[in-house]
C-alpha cells in the first residue's frame, strides 16, 4: 500500500477525497477520516477577505487500511439559516472527533468563525455512531478566550484536552474537556506566548507529550516546529523544525493538522506515527492535496523527511 503525498488522492469511487484540515478516528478495526469538505467553487476574494469557500460541512471516510477510502458522506452538513454557525457564509475548519469513554458518543470540535475571523469560537456536534449525522450543540470560546486554529488529544486514561491558538494567535491555549467531551472544564495553560503559533497536532511517546505546529502565515507554507512537555498542562519546549532536508523551510510545503500514531509493525515496540497535513491551494482550495508522510523518534524529537511515495504497513 503505497501513500503519495500531494497527489490527487481519490476515494473508492473514483472521485477526489474532501476531507481537508482533518484527523483520523480509530474505532475497532476501522479508520474514519472526518475533514473540511471544499468540494465548491472559491468565494470571489473581496477587499480584505482571505481566500475561502463556502461552507458544505464535514466530510467522513472509513478506511481498514488507510489507503482505500469509502466517501461516507456529509455527516455534520451546513444549515441554510441565516445567522447559524453552520450557514454557508459562515466558517467550518479542522474538525476533530473522540469517542468519550463515558457516553459512547462520538464528539466532534471544530473551529467555528466568521468569515472575519473575528467570532473566534469552537463548535461541538455529537452522534451515536461514527458516520453521523451529527448534532451540533453550539459555539462558545472555551474558557472566555478567543480560539482559532484547534485540535483535540485524548490520553490513555480518557483524559480529553482542547489545544487551540488564542490571544489573536499569539499564543497556544490549552485547556482539559469535560469527563463527556462536551465542554472545557478548570483552568487552561499558556504555551509558546507570543509565539504566533497555529495548526497543533499533539501525540505522545514515551511518557512524554509532543506537538507540531505552524506559524501564522495565512495559506502561505512556513517551517513546521516541534515541541514537548512532560504532561499535557505542563511547560512545553521548542525543540526545532522536525522536517529533515526541507529546503524551503515550508513543511514541504504543507500545514499540519493532525498525527496518527500507528500500530507497531510486525509486533515491534517500535512507535510509529504519520504527520497528516494540508498541501493548501489557496486559489482553489477544493483542489488542495494531502502530504502524509513518516514521523520517527530519534534522540527524544520527531524527524519527519520527504518521500515521493512511502509503502504503508499496517
Amino acid at each position: 500500500m503505497m501513500i503519495q503525498p500531494g497527489e490527487i488522492w481519490n476515494d473508492t469511487s473514483g472521485k477526489p477525497i474532501q476531507a481537508h484540515g482533518g484527523c483520523i478516528l480509530v474505532d475497532g478495526d476501522t479508520y474514519y477520516w472526518y475533514g473540511e469538505n471544499k468540494d465548491t467553487p472559491n468565494v470571489p476574494k473581496e477587499m480584505g477577505r482571505l481566500h475561502r469557500v463556502d461552507v458544505v460541512g464535514v466530510n467522513c471516510y472509513s478506511s481498514k487500511n488507510l489507503v482505500e477510502w469509502k466517501n461516507e458522506g456529509v455527516v455534520l452538513p451546513a444549515v441554510h439559516n441565516t445567522g447559524h454557525d453552520l450557514h454557508p457564509s459562515q466558517v467550518v475548519e479542522r474538525p476533530k472527533v473522540l469517542k468519550c469513554p463515558m457516553t459512547g458518543q462520538y464528539v466532534m470540535w471544530m473551529h467555528i468563525d466568521s468569515p472575519d475571523y473575528r467570532k473566534a469560537c469552537v463548535g461541538v456536534a455529537v452522534s451515536d455512531s461514527p458516520t453521523g449525522q451529527f448534532e451540533y450543540q453550539g459555539s462558545f470560546q472555551p474558557c472566555g478566550q478567543e480560539s482559532r486554529d484547534m485540535t483535540l488529544f485524548q490520553d490513555e486514561d480518557g483524559t480529553a484536552y482542547l489545544v487551540h491558538s488564542s490571544e489573536n494567535n499569539a499564543t497556544i491555549h490549552i485547556a482539559p474537556l469535560t469527563e463527556d467531551y462536551l465542554m472545557v472544564e478548570g483552568d487552561f495553560v499558556r504555551a509558546f506566548v507570543g509565539g504566533f503559533r497555529e495548526a497543533p497536532a499533539v501525540f505522545k511517546f514515551d511518557e512524554k507529550y509532543y506537538m507540531i505546529t505552524s506559524g501564522c502565515t495565512g495559506w502561505r507554507p512556513n517551517p513546521a516546529r516541534s515541541h514537548v512537555a512532560n504532561a499535557m498542562m505542563a511547560a512545553w519546549e521548542t525543540i526545532g523544525d522536525p522536517c529533515i532536508n526541507d529546503t524551503n523551510g515550508t513543511t514541504f510545503d504543507a500545514q499540519g493538522t493532525f498525527v496518527l500514531p500507528l500500530p507497531s509493525e510486525n509486533n515491534s515496540s517500535e512507535a510509529r506515527f504519520i504527520l497528516m497535513a494540508d498541501r493548501w491551494n489557496p486559489e482553489n482550495l477544493g483542489d488542495s492535496r494531502y502530504v502524509w508522510l513518516p514521523v520517527t523518534m530519534e534522540a527524544g524529537a520527531p524527524r519527519i523527511d520527504w518521500h515521493d511515495a512511502w509503502e504503508l504497513k499496517l
